[in-house]
């Protein structure tokens, strides 16, 4: 299934790469969010952990990017979303015995970027509204089921089908 009942093992997961990460880059100036629907303890999702770097002097960037590229990431650019800059995992070369293992997205963005601010928004709304995270899990349910447990397709269909819903949510956290 795509679409897997929430597990307490996502945190720890979380926990392992934030580790590796804060251990490996070398400034001062971030903060490492768990978010996506593995954050929020009791929603089913997807088992890829989704994590922001998060930083605040703009010239922290580029360190955070080349301690990255040490660790095996290259940066993909931002992918069509403005002040979110993606970091894929360099299939070629060394395997990490964490970062290889446990499947992840990563994200760094700047602490006053837009996209930052619907991530944690989003995260912290289903956390405290279970009535919302219950109608949002269905909701990802039902996209898995029309996508007929395709990644990909499923990632498409939700773009579209899940977007009122996400961004209802968002509209509701700026009152």
């Amino acid at each position: 299934m795509l679409i897997q009942k929430y597990k307490k093992q996502w945190q720890n997961d979380f926990k392992q790469i934030k580790e590796v990460i804060e251990n490996s880059v070398s400034t001062e100036d971030i903060k490492i969010e768990h978010i996506g629907s593995t954050s929020v303890n009791g929603l089913a999702a997807k088992p890829i952990i989704d994590i922001d770097i998060v930083f605040e002097k703009p010239e922290s960037f580029s360190e955070i990017k080349m301690s990255l590229e040490q660790l095996g990431y290259y940066h993909n650019g931002d992918q069509g979303i403005e002040g979110r800059e993606v970091f894929k995992r360099n299939k070629q070369g060394k395997n990490h015995i964490i970062l290889d293992l446990i499947k992840h997205h990563l994200y760094v963005c700047h602490i006053n970027s837009e996209e930052l601010r619907r991530h944690l928004a989003f995260r912290d709304y289903l956390r405290k509204n279970e009535e919302k995270r219950m109608e949002y899990e269905e909701l990802k349910y039902k996209i898995a089921q029309l996508a007929k447990q395709n990644r990909k397709k499923y990632a498409n269909l939700k773009e579209v089908i899940a977007k009122d819903f996400v961004e209802s949510i968002i509209k509701n956290t700026r009152k």
